[in-house]
């Protein structure tokens, strides 16, 4: 296992991250709640986006991991919809 990240390997956690985003439906059952959990991915996936533009990779990693952290989250929890996606999100479904 490579113990370095890449830009390349950042890349792919963007490309992961963004189309989780894209993905994510907000479900009935606590919509103000779900609105906070996507609101705080988009938060992270945007600080993410300026510490790589500022060549801070590591950080940009651990900005765009959290990020995806709080899809995850909502959607085991049922705060979104996410189709059953179990390649983008940790679901069961």
């Amino acid at each position: 296992m490579e113990n370095k990240i890449s830009t390349e390997r950042l890349d792919k956690y963007f490309d992961l991250t963004r189309r989780a985003l894209e993905k994510v439906k907000i479900t009935d059952k606590d919509p103000r709640l779900a609105e906070d959990f996507l609101d705080m991915a988009k938060r992270y996936f945007e600080d993410a986006k300026h510490f790589r533009d500022k060549g801070d990779i590591v950080t940009a990693f651990a900005a765009v991991t959290y990020a995806h952290a709080w899809l995850d989250a909502g959607a085991r929890s049922k705060l979104f919809d996410v189709g059953g996606d179990s390649e983008l999100f940790v679901v069961d479904e």
